[in-house]
């Protein structure tokens, strides 16, 4: 006798216990289910033979049932066998079909021909899609024909015409497995490489194919056909016991092969990873290969708890949401191979384009890896989302028809249209500075920005980006729920405080906007700052950057600079003052001083950056050395100091030339005068003794005096005058004095 079924009472769950209470409540229900269907299915077996069971239920029709099974399953099978081997011809012509259009593994052609091989790749990979699903197409045709003919044969084999019970099991079980077969057939296509959705060598397509063919027809069949056969003749408890055997027998076999074959996959699924052409699919594959075998034990025990649990829904449940996470994980890979091959290309501009906005192109090619991340991410996200809605575990469509569901997809929304209208913004503010900033690229010179407004633009540019994306943050918070009023009026009281604390912080700003306004300096100008001389190599809101003719990097807040000194603003001058001596003559040096200018005039470099001719302002100044004269060339900005250089090269040429003297430093000495014009005798001490060295060779090179000898016995003033008498050679070498003449007497 079948055991009671057990108190409700006794198993119901409080509505306030734990999760954790929940599920050993669970499964001790579930085991005590278990053993008390095994008792009763002994007692159904041991009526049965006895003979103690209902004469209802007693087995004595069994042959003329089985008989009319037999018919129906050889027909079913028959039939099946006989439509695939002429759809064997049809995959022929696909797999060739394909192989006509561009081959499995298309060549990657040169870097010129990028466009077309992207074209033959899309080309290819549509035919192989509309070949695999024209072959899914027959091959299920192939089952539903053979199905259709198990159904005519139940039909007029029944003695009244209508079909049996167990022969529509059989076939509504013949139809379900052979179409999840299909699917199996479709990944792996055993015979036909080409129509194969994965791509892998035929030896390992053959082994999954079999191994999961197995696993289906065992699964399939056992429960759909043998536990409700069972179930109906015997009893339901047997029959129970029946589907909890094949199950144990399909999961202990399918964890084996999984546990046998982790190692394997695992390295090819990683080296497949390594030849992937986006680090999108290789970081996916990567994970895969080191979690495959923990989901797909995961798989066959849901299927096993689901068998026993809901033996009449375990497998419509586990086709059902294996069917939908398949293809929701196939189209996001489809989609996102599609966008891959669609954006990885590198976006070009016209070359007019290029030359007017020379960073649009690598602007617009900078957007494209962050627009990519975050498509796949959405897509990631709504596989996931189709995925656990397959297996229940999320309610999607009632998801999306809540409240919270509408709200979360229009915030998506918005916050991709607030990007997109952020990035657009950027790009024209960028576009048109870029295109201000280039127009001497366009040939048109004449309307060339100036320095000023080089700088200005510049500094408009990264103000506007501080702006932009300041504003973006703030919407996208505000988007997102965050309340950004407190923000804003916080923002302001820091800002308030930092004002107050850094006031040489600001103090540098506005005195560097006024700079700008009034156009004190430029990029590129010679400048004195804060008594810093040099070029300006860098200006920001707040500080500028010189460099100095030693090297030196000089970074002056603009608070530090009270006076600017620019010597590269529309002209320029050279200002000289040559200093010659009181011998020459003031016209004469000045005509000399014209001529050497004249000389400067026909330099082929410097000829047109000489502005006016040249002015001679006079003597200017008188002191020891000798009279000044000033003169003023006028010269384009910046190349005052290159025709400095070059005028007075040419100066001392025409000086040396008329010789005029350009005095050195000397001192007059003089004595003073009386009334009378006396001057007094001059204080003068002769020296009674000098030490002279005893050295008597030439004088060395460049050396003005040569050292005396004296004999100590001797008057020095006779020696004196004897070595002022001394003649030397051109060669350095003494000459002999001549022979003293005798004296008279």
């Amino acid at each position: 006798m079948a055991a009671p079924p057990a108190d409700p009472a006794a198993v119901a769950v409080p509505a306030d216990s734990s999760i954790a209470a929940r599920l050993a409540d669970s499964a001790q229900s579930f085991v005590g289910n278990l053993s008390g269907d095994a008792q009763a299915a002994v007692a159904s077996l041991r009526d049965l033979f006895t003979g103690d069971t209902d004469p209802a239920r007693r087995v004595v029709d069994w042959p003329a049932v089985l008989g009319q099974l037999g018919v129906v399953i050889l027909a079913t099978v028959a039939g099946f066998i006989v439509l695939r081997l002429l759809a064997t011809g049809i995959f022929r012509k696909l797999d060739r079909w394909v192989v006509r259009q561009g081959g499995a593994t298309p060549q990657e052609p040169p870097r010129r021909h990028r466009l077309a091989a992207f074209g033959s790749r899309l080309a290819h990979f549509y035919t192989r899609t509309i070949a695999m699903v024209l072959a899914l197409i027959v091959d299920a045709a192939v089952i539903l024909l053979a199905g259709a003919l198990g159904y005519a044969v139940s039909a007029f084999w029944g003695t009244t015409g209508a079909m049996g019970t167990f022969d529509a099991l059989f076939v509504n079980a013949f139809i379900a497995v052979e179409l999840a077969k299909c699917l199996v057939r479709v990944v792996f296509a055993t015979r036909f490489e080409h129509l194969r959705l994965l791509p892998m060598p035929d030896e390992v397509a053959r082994y999954w194919n079999a191994w999961l063919a197995n696993l289906i027809t065992v699964a399939g069949y056992g429960l759909l056909v043998v536990v409700p056969i069972v179930t109906v003749v015997l009893a339901p408890a047997i029959g129970q016991l029946f589907g909890l055997i094949i199950m144990l027998g399909v999961y202990i076999y399918a964890v084996t092969v999984i546990w046998r074959n982790r190692v394997v996959l695992r390295d090819r699924l990683i080296r497949r990873a390594q030849l992937s052409s986006t680090a999108f699919f290789g970081t996916l594959l990567r994970m895969l290969a080191r979690t495959w075998h923990i989901l797909a034990i995961a798989y066959f025990t849901i299927l096993l708890i689901a068998s026993q649990v809901d033996p009449a829904g375990a497998l419509p449940f586990m086709a059902a949401a294996t069917g939908q996470t398949l293809l929701a994980v196939a189209i996001g890979m489809l989609l996102s191979a599609l966008l891959t091959a669609l954006l990885a290309r590198r976006i070009r501009v016209g070359e007019d384009i290029q030359r007017r906005l020379p960073m649009l192109e690598a602007r617009l090619n900078a957007y494209v890896p962050a627009v990519l991340k975050g498509v796949r991410l959405l897509i990631l996200v709504v596989v996931a989302l189709v995925v656990l809605d397959a297996w229940h575990v999320f309610n999607l469509s009632a998801w999306i028809a809540s409240e919270s569901g509408s709200a979360a997809i229009g915030t998506l929304v918005r916050i991709g249209i607030i990007l997109g209208i952020a990035m657009v913004a950027w790009t024209v503010v960028a576009s048109i500075i870029e295109h201000r900033l280039n127009i001497p690229a366009e040939g048109d010179v004449t309307g060339a920005p100036s320095a000023r407004e080089k700088t200005l633009l510049s500094l408009f540019r990264n103000a506007s980006l501080i702006v932009i994306v300041t504003m973006t943050v703030l919407v996208l918070l505000s988007q997102i729920g965050i309340d950004i009023g407190p923000l804003i009026a916080g923002a302001g009281v820091v800002g308030l405080a930092i004002g107050f604390g850094a006031q040489e912080l600001v103090k540098d700003v506005i005195t560097g906007v006024f700079i700008q306004i009034e156009n004190g300096m430029n990029q590129n100008d010679v400048v004195e700052v804060a008594g810093i001389f040099g070029t300006v190599e860098k200006m920001t809101i707040r500080s500028v950057y010189i460099r100095t003719l030693d090297g030196g990097y000089h970074m002056i807040p603009f608070s530090q600079v009270g006076v600017v000194a620019n010597h590269m603003r529309d002209f320029s001058y050279h200002w000289g003052e040559y200093t010659v001596a009181y011998r020459e003559n003031v016209d004469d040096v000045a005509h000399h001083l014209r001529q050497a200018y004249a000389e400067l005039q026909q330099d082929e470099v410097l000829a047109k950056e000489l502005l006016e001719d040249i002015t001679i302002a006079g003597v200017t100044k008188l002191d020891e050395r000798g009279f000044t004269i000033r003169v003023l060339i006028k010269t384009t900005p910046g190349m005052q100091w290159a025709v400095q250089r070059a005028y007075n090269r040419l100066v001392k040429k025409h000086f040396n030339a008329a010789n005029i003297e350009l005095p050195y430093p000397h001192t007059v000495v003089y004595f003073g005068q009386d009334k009378q014009g006396k001057a007094p005798a001059a204080n003068v001490h002769t020296i009674d003794e000098r030490e002279i060295f005893a050295n008597d060779s030439a004088p060395a090179n460049g050396a003005m005096f040569r050292p005396l000898q004296v004999d100590r016995g001797h008057n020095p003033a006779d020696v004196l005058g004897n070595e002022l008498e001394t003649v030397y050679d051109d060669d350095g070498k003494r000459k002999e004095p001549p022979a003293p003449q005798p004296e008279r007497t």
